[in-house]
């Protein structure tokens, strides 16, 4: 018997196309795709610091997989702006909506014995509380490095905004996140021979 063609992965593949912060000039261009495996790092490396530095007990795995999917509606979608996002209740809860559907249209894309194992990882609505918790915070760290990467090039446009992302981190408490900042979050300001060691 002939398998079915699945457009699913060509049609993923298409976050490399998806431009983030479309609002702001930008000295270094990020996409969705890039975003989607620094995320995944990030809520991966935070997930294994919450096990062994605080008592956690999440699969770290899992995590990161399901951020490598967290963004994976904006390929239908693309990139809605954070200001306009969240403008109002009213934009918040439309485009929620919208984002349910997209997840739905990208799942029903896949054959039908693979949709419900990959529900697990696309729909934030199956996600553990723990899980939508760690990679929140990682899109939010994401963020922040960006800003700070282009404020280090010189672009001040992303001043108020890595303040507000950082003041967001201060206020979510996440202990997991705070060390990620001061463990890991200074090596990013190095030049690359700095990195490199002797």
């Amino acid at each position: 018997m002939a398998a079915i063609v699945s457009h699913f992965f060509a049609y993923v593949s298409r976050l490399r196309w998806i431009k983030r912060w479309g609002l702001m000039r930008n000295a270094i261009e990020e996409n969705v795709a890039t975003h989607s495996w620094e995320v995944a790092t990030l809520a991966h490396a935070l997930a294994i610091i919450r096990n062994h530095r605080f008592n956690g007990d999440v699969n770290a795995d899992r995590v990161a997989a399901a951020a490598l999917y967290h963004d994976a509606t904006e390929v239908i979608t693309g990139d809605m702006p954070t200001p306009v996002k969240y403008h109002s209740r009213v934009i918040r809860e439309a485009f929620g909506d919208i984002e349910h559907k997209a997840e739905a249209e990208l799942l029903a894309l896949l054959p039908d014995d693979l949709q419900g194992p990959f529900a697990s990882y696309l729909r934030e609505s199956q996600l553990a509380k723990e899980e939508k918790e760690l990679i929140k915070a990682a899109d939010r760290l994401s963020a922040w490095l960006k800003c700070q990467a282009e404020i280090r090039a010189g672009n001040q446009e992303f001043g108020p905004a890595a303040n507000q992302i950082r003041q967001r981190l201060e206020q979510d408490g996440l202990p997991e996140v705070q060390y990620f900042l001061e463990v890991f979050a200074p090596s990013y300001d190095q030049p690359l021979d700095n990195l490199l060691g002797d």
